[in-house]
């Protein structure tokens, strides 16, 4: 459609679009400057936070200490050398089944002929069901020292265990070494794996088989007062007499041959049935079993081999309930684990797509804007600078406009200032200034006001702490060159950038926002104009009623009122002007809560653009859903990231985390080198990047988490004013004609 089309509808719509804009400046009267908007207090989502960090924060440290935090060396791989001095000479060479609580300590050995069969280290989802079926058709029972946590994770193999007929014992939760550990950690060890074990066969037992432990001639010192606590405890331990070294997996025969004992001796052989590829081991077993029945062996669990009562007991009611728990503790955290790496994964995947997808786009978008938007617009601009107590700043801002390129007319709204803001911008008494002053209204009805006072048909919107260079006007109009283009975002720079905080807002600046309004002028969804630096056609503005105060980001909000009425939203990255950032985290945290609230205000205001076409589309399909992608769910996914890096570096050793860390960090240097290129800044802020993730990240995504929360309780926020530190100079050129930063 031509401009001069475009121009006779909007007169016939102005006086209908006029009432409008006067309604909605009404209604933000009434509700004063945002100071009477009710404010709910919210607590009870930071206790809600800080519960599910902690939660994830023990389920990590569960996995972590089940999966990684000890060894999975099998038990003959361990040497325990050591003195000998405190190991009682009966038992040195007395029988593999010890009572070290007994005075003096007593052992027992299995009756002449009979083999007691143990597997170690399961039960395992493979191969515990075949040495299981193996036993089955041979008709032999054998016991099963089982580790707790392999228990929790496969509780029908322990059921099935039990059920037919198999003898339990307790080879520790995690399978340390534990005479490596303290006492305290011993008792846990062992006390974590009879309630899994009661949890998942309703049975406790008294049989415990040390991780790493082998022969009576073997015990030291140290393992001897690992025996001891273990008495004490009420555990008889089971050592071994004879080694298939299957955990070797020598093959086959090796195997058959280390299993086979000598004619007449009674014998514990020690097995695996988890722990790695025991292949060998049922290949072997299938063939032993027969072969040493017929040699007139005789098979038995532990406790009928040496004549002992039973060892496996019914667990109490409390044992077993308290198994059950902690058997879908664990389950759960391997569950939250599994789904966290995959949600990581997935982030991280989308992360690496998002930096290409605006480098290409970046690139892209440079070589175009040398392409003219058609002809030279060079009619006068009217500025509109709605001010509330800006008396720091709105010389500097005021002086700047003036000091343009192009003929502009500057409209100083005034919204009920009370430190004599009016009253300075009159004293000056500069030409081609009008100032307006109403009642404080708000933002938008400020705007509003200048919108119904401009003479011009393309009116530049900027606030109050911005100041403009000489050309950024010029630059600013040129796209209407193009008459489907409705607005325009231009590229605002922070000024006082001198400190940590200010040179990481510097950097967001250059790199997440400039960067993302590259990638949304070309894909057509331009989701906000910022309110510092931005131009628009009066009449669009007219035909959507002005701007709304139905949201805390009144510009978001134009934006998409905009898109969705069909007017393309460009970026004109030569336009520059300058702003005050916050310089403390207090102000930095409102200003953010601000905008973010107000985003997801405007994004569930236009989430119908989700369903239209053509350019409201664009809007719905492309920039909501990126914002929806990269603005909400991803730092709402920060806290665990950072949980995860912990424990990555607590239980999967610092290379691999550092690793990680330095590619994420090289992937963002990168994006920032190339930012900084386009905006023609200096490196050498960059220095700073690693730094900005430690702390000025989190503040970000728990802003975004504040939002939400606010969000989704239905909770109004109210505006907060920024402070203003009166650091705005109008900026000057240097000799050669080069814009020097105010």
């Amino acid at each position: 459609m031509s401009r001069s089309r475009r121009a006779k509808r909007s007169r016939a719509s102005d006086r209908a679009s006029d009432r409008a804009s006067d309604r909605a400046s009404d209604r933000a009267r009434r509700t004063g400057h945002r100071g009477r908007v009710r404010q709910v207090p919210l607590r009870t989502h930071w206790l809600l936070l800080t519960t599910l960090v902690l939660t994830l924060s023990a389920a990590l440290l569960i996995q972590g200490y089940t999966q990684h935090m000890f060894g999975s060396s099998p038990d003959g791989a361990a040497d325990h050398p050591g003195p000998v001095t405190a190991v009682p000479a009966q038992v040195q060479h007395g029988g593999p089944v010890i009572d070290s609580a007994a005075a003096p300590a007593r052992t027992a050995g299995p009756k002449p002929g009979t083999i007691a069969l143990t597997f170690d280290d399961g039960p395992d989802p493979r191969w515990t069901p075949q040495i299981l079926d193996v036993l089955r058709r041979n008709g032999v029972h054998a016991t099963f020292f089982v580790v707790g946590t392999q228990v929790a994770a496969n509780p029908e193999l322990a059921r099935r265990i039990v059920a037919e007929g198999h003898q339990i014992g307790i080879h520790t939760f995690s399978h340390p070494d534990l005479s490596r550990l303290p006492a305290w950690q011993r008792s846990l060890e062992l006390r974590e794996t009879q309630l899994a074990v009661a949890g998942a066969t309703g049975v406790t037992s008294s049989l415990l088989r040390p991780p790493y432990s082998s022969g009576n001639d073997s015990l030291r010192d140290a393992d001897w007062s690992v025996l001891q606590q273990a008495g004490r405890e009420g555990y008889l331990t089971v050592l071994t007499t004879q080694d298939s070294e299957d955990w070797q997996r020598p093959g086959v025969s090796r195997i058959l041959a280390n299993a086979t004992p000598r004619a007449g001796t009674g014998q514990i052989l020690l097995m695996h049935d988890a722990g790695g590829d025991r292949s060998q081991t049922v290949d072997a077993l299938t063939t032993l079993l027969p072969q040493l029945k017929v040699q007139g062996f005789r098979f038995s669990t532990v406790s009928e081999a040496v004549a002992l009562p039973s060892a496996d007991h019914p667990a109490s009611a409390a044992d077993h309930w308290q198994g059950l728990a902690l058997i879908n503790v664990l389950w759960a955290s391997g569950w939250a684990l599994r789904v966290l790496g995959w949600l990581l994964y997935a982030a991280g995947a989308i992360s690496v797509l998002r930096a290409v997808a605006v480098l290409v786009a970046a690139r892209r978008h440079r070589k175009l804007r040398g392409v003219p938007w058609g002809p030279p617009i060079t009619g006068p601009v009217s500025v509109i600078v709605p001010a509330y107590n800006e008396r720091a700043g709105i010389e500097a801002a005021v002086r700047s406009l003036l000091a343009s390129d192009h003929p502009v007319e500057v409209i100083v709204v005034d919204d009920g200032s009370t430190d004599g803001t009016a009253d300075l911008v009159e004293s000056l008494a500069l030409p081609g200034v009008r100032v307006i002053r109403q009642q404080n209204a708000g933002k938008p009805a400020a705007l509003n006001t200048g919108i119904r006072a401009a003479r011009c048909e393309l009116v530049v919107m900027v606030d109050g702490d911005t100041v403009f260079e000489p050309d950024a006007v010029r630059m600013l109009v040129q796209p209407f060159g193009d008459p489907q283009v409705g607005a325009v975002s231009g590229n605002a720079k922070v000024v006082n950038r001198g400190g940590l905080l200010g040179r990481w807002q510097h950097i967001e600046y250059v790199i997440g926002f400039n960067l993302d309004r590259r990638l949304f002028d070309l894909a057509q969804c331009m989701p906000t104009v910022p309110g510092a630096v931005g131009a628009f056609r009066r009449s669009a503005l007219l035909r959507i009623g002005g701007v709304s105060d139905h949201t805390l980001a009144e510009d978001t909000d134009l934006t998409m009122a905009l898109c969705r009425a069909g007017w393309r939203v460009v970026y004109e990255e030569r336009a520059r002007a300058w702003t005050e950032a916050p310089a403390s985290l207090g102000a930095l945290w409102r200003q953010r809560y601000r905008w973010c609230y107000g985003t997801l205000q405007a994004m569930w205001k236009h989430r119908g653009s989700l369903v239209q076409g053509g350019q409201a589309g664009k809007l719905g399909r492309r920039g909501l859903l990126y914002l929806l992608m990269f603005q909400v769910l991803l730092p709402l996914l920060a806290p665990a990231v950072d949980v995860t890096t912990v424990y990555g570096l607590v239980f999967l050793g610092p290379g691999r985390v550092l690793g990680l860390f330095a590619a994420f960090m090289a992937i963002q240097l990168a994006m920032g080198v190339y930012a900084f290129r386009l905006d023609r800044e200096r490196l050498g802020p960059l220095w700073s990047l690693p730094l900005q993730q430690f702390v000025y990240r989190q503040l970000m995504y728990l802003v975004v988490i504040q939002s939400v929360v606010t969000a989704v309780a239905g909770s109004r926020l109210r505006w907060q004013r920024m402070e203003r530190y009166g650091s705005l100079q109008v900026p000057v050129a240097a000799p050669d004609g080069t814009k020097v930063a105010p």
